[in-house]
């Protein structure tokens, strides 16, 4: 039977991979994200349902939970969190030269796009679960588990995530729905990095890399897959790192 997948982030990289990866499963697929030109432009086999919002926003969560009860007939089977990114590229810097403003621009910024996008979304559907069955996937980062090698921000917003996949998946857990996070490693072929990487640059990190190669967005979305299966019905409260050993060294 069809399930009812809404995936956020779901016009590009990780999330537009799951999105075709449970389509390809015969499911019923409900892309959310903030561009609506880019979720227009998304290939999904079989077709897919849109809606475009700020999920950071209680308005724009809001406004899309009340789109996916509809168009999904008040139930949600599996919900994929996928977006995220660098905060500080999508709000614009504060004008001046304050490194304290700075500071607090960035970490504000990441906490509204990679934890907010995620928890106001959950929370305006979670009565909407199916019961029992229901799935909830998060993907944070290996930067969650080690740092983002930079000012914290990106890696704590991530993070934050972590404790929230504890306790749901403790509270929801006696109705049945499990509640898990994925945390890829270096991931090619997103929007992450921006456009292009330097070759140096992408030799080092996969170097870093036991496995010897990049992780793609379908070898997350082939984790998300198995997450929601029955197969994984019995796995909850879990941080599912896809690094291909990259926290082990090398």
């Amino acid at each position: 039977m069809a399930r009812n997948v809404i995936v956020t982030g779901g016009g590009t990289g990780i999330g537009l991979a799951a999105a075709r990866a449970f389509a390809a499963e015969g499911d019923r697929v409900l892309i959310l994200g903030r561009r609506v030109e880019v979720l227009e432009k998304a290939d999904v086999p079989g077709g897919k349902m849109i809606f475009a919002a700020d999920l950071s926003t209680v308005q724009g969560a809001r406004a899309a939970a009340e789109f996916a009860r509809e168009a999904l007939d008040g139930k949600v089977d599996v919900l994929v969190h996928s977006a995220g990114g660098i905060g500080g590229r999508m709000f614009q810097s504060p004008d001046g030269d304050d490194p304290l403003e700075a500071v607090a621009h960035d970490w504000n910024s990441n906490f509204r796009i990679n934890t907010l996008t995620s928890v106001l979304l959950t929370e305006a559907l979670r009565e909407n679960l199916a019961s029992p069955g229901g799935r909830i996937l998060f993907i944070t980062s290996i930067a969650a588990l080690r740092g983002s090698g930079g000012g914290g921000a990106y890696g704590g917003a991530k993070a934050a995530l972590h404790p929230y996949t504890y306790d749901l998946a403790k509270a929801l857990g006696p109705r049945g729905i499990t509640v898990n996070t994925v945390a890829p490693g270096y991931i090619e072929d997103t929007e992450f990095f921006g456009p292009s990487m330097p070759e140096e640059e992408y030799r080092r990190r996969v170097g870093a890399i036991p496995t010897g190669r990049a992780g793609t967005p379908a070898d997350i979305a082939a984790t998300l897959v198995w997450l929601a299966s029955p197969g994984a019905g019995h796995v909850t409260g879990q941080i599912v790192q896809v690094n291909g050993g990259e926290m082990t060294g090398r």
